[in-house]
């Protein structure tokens, strides 16, 4: 038996796909990454480039099948994130990559991690319409982010990485949109 097709979006759904609309562009993100135990501290730069994924198209099939979802299932919405990133201080390239994101029902399903590079997913809400909340588990550590947009030309970002009820790493992020 086939599952009916699915017609409306939920809440979470419509938000989302409103936020990563609304996130769409290049941004500047100037990130700074505080090691809680040791208290040293990492300053980055990165360009983002985030490009928006209507529903059907080929990243988001390939990212249902990387998360063997049903072929019934369709994600809502995705974002496709790509990054170069340099540290501050030495000037010396630190990373640079893509992940994609998509979005079905309050599930955000991800290629990789921030840790890793197997495929993930990560819980989300919406406090208010312009603040995303992702809680991300794997491997024993806890990621919890906040994306916040601020006007249409500013974001903030922040993630607290945890283990066993600890908490390891503080990033802070703002980042300017450049287009």
């Amino acid at each position: 038996m086939k599952s009916p097709l699915k017609l409306t979006k939920t809440t979470e759904e419509s938000q989302i796909a409103e936020f990563f609309q609304e996130s769409v562009g290049k941004w500047r993100s100037e990130r700074r990454y505080y090691t809680l135990s040791s208290g040293t501290t990492k300053e980055i730069v990165s360009a983002i480039a985030i490009r928006f994924l209507e529903p059907g198209c080929e990243e988001l099939q390939k990212l249902a099948q990387l998360h063997e979802l049903p072929d019934a299932v369709s994600l809502v919405c995705g974002t496709e994130v790509t990054w170069d990133s340099t540290d501050v201080v030495t000037g010396k390239p630190e990373s640079q990559g893509s992940t994609l994101f998509g979005a079905l029902g309050n599930i955000l399903y991800r290629d990789r991690g921030f840790a890793t590079s197997k495929p993930i997913t990560a819980e989300y809400y919406f406090p208010n319409p312009k603040t995303l909340c992702l809680r991300t588990e794997y491997n024993g550590s806890v990621f919890e982010e906040e994306l916040k947009l601020i006007g249409t030309k500013y974001r903030t970002r922040q993630t607290i990485i945890s283990r066993a009820g600890e908490q390891l790493m503080i990033g802070q992020y703002l980042e300017k949109r450049l287009g």
